[in-house]
């Protein structure tokens, strides 16, 4: 009997995925005197179990299993290998699965890689009243409140859950997908007064400067939201290349856009 072999076991019959601690006071915690198969490993280190795991996902790899081991942000856990979902399905016949839309996603992605962030800047960045698309994250619990921000009204500041890495497969925010540049908040009141001074500008000017703005403020798009970013057209990518030479973000703070409706992404647990 070997110590990955023990782990196999515990991760074959856990219901949720199991830390390198977990694990290792479980095989500790085992009866040393047991007649059938007595504990050897009652002196393991966290340390050899965590070496153990990733000789095993590196033999599932190797042996083509149709399982794989993957570690999330609780632990890890076996699961089926994704290749085979169309015949997994056949098992499991599930409802229609969630789905986010694609300014949801893009607020997503503004929360997350800017956290903490008030909803001001959120509708600065974005060009839109993003009240709505809030609401709704905050009820699948892929966002939360974090605290007030120390500026005039005090705006709730919102950060990502547990949730949300858990939904998007990933240990900590250390693995979200990098980017090229920096996400820049526009200040919500400086937009405003721009916004005021040039009001009289023309509908086209007007019409290029949101999409300026939505170019310039929110370089960081949500990789599942790249299918609509690569159908929006060869007309909206030159007024994105004209927005990024003229640096025009007067339009940022436009609150009477409203969002389009929940439908969109979707949004699907990996594991």
């Amino acid at each position: 009997m070997t110590l990955s072999r023990v782990i196999e076991a515990l991760l074959f019959s856990a219901q949720k995925p199991l830390s390198v601690r977990e694990l290792t006071e479980a095989i500790k915690g085992a009866d040393p005197q047991d007649e059938f198969s007595p504990n050897q490993f009652t002196r393991v280190r966290e340390a050899e179990v965590a070496a153990a795991l990733e000789q095993l996902k590196i033999e599932y790899i190797e042996q083509q299993r149709a399982f794989q081991l993957s570690e999330k942000t609780e632990g890890w856990q076996l699961a089926t290998d994704p290749k085979y979902a169309q015949w997994m399905r056949q098992l499991f016949p599930a409802p229609k699965p969630a789905r986010l839309s694609a300014p949801a996603l893009e607020t997503l992605a503004i929360i997350a890689y800017r956290q903490p962030v008030s909803r001001p800047e959120v509708d600065a960045a974005r060009g839109v009243n993003s009240e709505g698309v809030l609401d709704n994250l905050l009820e699948r619990r892929l966002v939360r409140i974090a605290g007030r921000k120390d500026s005039a009204g005090r705006p709730f500041l919102y950060e990502t859950t547990r949730e949300f890495l858990v939904a998007f497969g990933l240990r900590d925010l250390g693995d979200l997908p990098k980017v090229d540049g920096e996400l820049i908040l526009v200040d919500p009141a400086a937009a405003a007064e721009t916004a005021v001074g040039e009001a009289d500008a023309p509908d086209t000017a007007h019409a290029d400067a949101i999409d300026a703005a939505r170019a310039a403020a929110d370089p960081v798009i949500v990789e599942a939201a790249a299918s609509e970013a690569a159908a929006i057209g060869p007309a909206s990518a030159e007024r994105a290349e004209r927005a990024a030479e003229t640096g025009d973000v007067t339009a940022a703070t436009d609150s009477h856009q409203q969002d389009p409706g929940p439908e969109g992404t979707e949004l699907a647990p990996r594991g």
